[in-house]
Parts: structure tokens; sequence; C-alpha cells
């Protein structure tokens, strides 16, 4: 297994979106083109479509990407032109799940998507401060481009961002000590609005917990995700956001466990139908992430071997090609990020820090 790939992205937008573009350019073509791809075939959104009408209804969600936030648009935008891809491809490539949501509430059906399973962790069920740790599970051919992203904007928090090529970010955590972790759902009725990248990178320019939050709950979205965010002093929220439902549970003493479908009775009322092996997978990977968190107190050697665990740690097979494509784990109070590409079953967890000037390209 190879180690995860990393680059550092400074200054504003535009030498942010710039600089991304020069390092990975290539790459986010070939990973835009598979994209674009699945949202038009219908096994990701439910239904075909064709790719200009695919185009088109990215296209329609900038106005609700820039109002906001002016800044990551901008970054968005300025690294498709740097590689000569539309606006609207930017939105796909990085919005990919969110953006599926939208097409399915176009005209869909039932999709087929199942992705991550994350743990938030709290100081009192750990070995001292506490984790936010989680798998980042994605159609197959999405491993390949999993990268570290060092984000060091002019004026806001530097953050440590777990991403793909082309996309502002997906897991993370800045240098005052907010991190956040996402699960995929999966929303019956998407609309014109955010994806969730930037929602995530919005987020980690916070410096308080209650102001992350607000970047969640505030969000005008396109499509549904969980957002598990975790502070310095152990205090922690996870919040199930679908398009016109947003629900918050606080973070008590026992580890809070999530992954791909609804637990809030009212969130649930807007979530898709799932195809039954995906459903029973997200039961499946849930309870076995929350008895393996029975144990106490938790480590980071024992969150590594929950997101390596066979329940949890999914390998690609037929019809979904859903895997693990890498795994983060971090530790807000002590500034460690820990992160694997690929299947973490077959790699080595790495260490990462704000103050390592050799951890970037």
């Amino acid at each position: 297994m190879r180690p995860i790939r990393r680059i550092r992205l400074e200054g504003d937008a535009k030498r942010r979106g710039e600089a991304h573009g020069a390092r990975f350019g290539d790459e986010i073509r070939r990973y835009a083109e598979d994209r674009v791809q699945l949202a038009s075939n219908g096994s990701w959104a439910g239904r075909p479509a064709t790719r200009e009408d695919v185009l088109r209804l990215a296209e329609a969600t900038l106005p609700a990407h820039r109002a906001y936030d002016p800044d990551l648009s901008e970054e968005m935008i300025a690294l498709g032109r740097a590689i000569d891809l539309s606006p609207a491809e930017m939105v796909i490539v990085g919005g990919f799940t969110d953006f599926v949501d939208l097409v399915r509430g176009e005209a869909g059906e039932a999709p087929e998507e199942d992705d991550c399973t994350a743990v938030l962790a709290p100081d009192a069920a750990c070995d001292g401060p506490g984790y936010l740790a989680q798998t980042w599970d994605m159609h197959d051919s999405a491993t390949e481009y999993v990268v570290m992203l060092e984000v060091r904007p002019e004026s806001d928090p530097a953050a440590l961002v777990f991403s793909t090529v082309g996309c502002l970010g997906q897991i993370g955590m800045n240098e005052a000590g907010i991190a956040v972790g996402i699960n995929n759902l999966t929303a019956s009725h998407g609309q014109r609005g955010v994806t969730w990248p930037l929602v995530v990178r919005k987020a980690l320019k916070q410096t308080t917990l209650d102001a992350a939050l607000r970047c969640v709950m505030e969000a005008d979205l396109a499509g549904a995700h969980n957002y598990l965010l975790f502070d310095a002093k152990g205090d922690g929220y996870n919040v199930e956001a679908m398009p016109g439902c947003t629900r918050v549970e606080a973070l008590g003493d026992v580890p809070l466990v999530h992954t791909n479908h609804c637990i809030d009775a009212m969130a649930a009322r807007h979530q898709a139908e799932k195809d039954a092996a995906l459903m029973d997978s997200s039961v499946d990977r849930l309870a076995r992430a929350n008895a393996l968190c029975e144990a106490r107190p938790l480590d980071f050697e024992q969150l590594a071997a929950l997101t390596r665990d066979p329940g949890v740690c999914q390998r690609a097979q037929p019809p979904f090609h859903i895997e693990s494509s890498g795994a983060a784990i971090m530790r807000p109070a002590t500034g460690d990020l820990w992160a694997v590409w690929g299947l973490p079953a077959e790699g080595e967890y790495e260490r990462l820090r704000f103050d390592d000037p050799t951890q970037t390209d």
C-alpha cells in the first residue's frame, strides 16, 4: 500500500485553486469524467440522464455555492479554470454524493450508495483527550485519487484535510482544534443548493465549535450528509443534515457512532429508500462499531483496529463496488491527525501535524 500523497495550498482562493490544479490536473480531469459518467448512468442517482442534463443541473447550483461562501466557491472555480474544467464539472467531482441526491430529486428512484463509518469518542471513554475516527468509503474507482491537503489561507486557521483530487475537502482538522467528519446519507429529494465539501471547509475556517455547527445548520444543502463535529475541549455534535431538515445530537460521555442511515426519526422521514443490502450493511456496521467501542479506555490503536475490522472496512464487490478508500483519526486536543490511503486493513496510518514541514509535497 502506498503512502498518502500530500500538497500544501496557500494564499488567496485563486492561488489555492491554481496550486491544486497544477499538482493534480491530469488526475482531476480523469476523475471528473468518471464522476460525471456515474452521475449520468443511473447507477448512483437512480435514473439515467444525458451528460448535458447533468452539467446543466450542476451549473444551476452555482448561485447557492457563491451565496454560501464566495471564497471557497472561487477556489473551486479557479481550480477548474486552471485545468480547463467548467464550474459545473467541479461541483460534480467534489460534491458527487450530494449532487446525485439532486439528480434523483429531479426524477429518480432508489440510489445505490453506502459510505463511511464514523465514531465520536469523548474524553470520558478514552485514554485522555478524545478522538474523531472514520473510514471514507466510496465507489472503488475513487481510491486512487485520495490525497491529504494542508490548507493555509491568508486569514483563516490552517487545516489538514483528507480529500480526493479536485475536491475542496471531505474530513479534516484545523489548528484551532476543530475537527469535522462525515457520513453519506441519501435524501429523498435534493435541491439546487450547496454541496458538502464547501460545508466541511467552511466549518474548518472556524475557531469555535458552535461557529462550526452554524456552518452546517445555515447551509442550503443540495443533498444529505451526516456531519460530526469535535473540538479540543472534548465537546462534539452529530448532525443529520437533510435538505429541509437538520437534527443535532450533542456528544455525551459515551461514544457516538454513525453510519449511512438516519437515526433521528424526523430526519428519517426525508431519507430515500435504500437497497436492502445497503441498509443491512449500514445497520451491521453501526452495530459492529458500537460493539468495538465498548472497550475502555479507547485509544488510537483501538480506533485504528476498528477501521480495519472486517465488519467495518468495506471491500469492493459487485454490484455496488463500494470500498473503504482510506480513513482518518483526529485528536484535536493534541493536534494529531493520522491518515491511511486505501483499505485501512491493508495500510499503515501516517501521523500528520501542523508543525512538521516535511509532510507536504
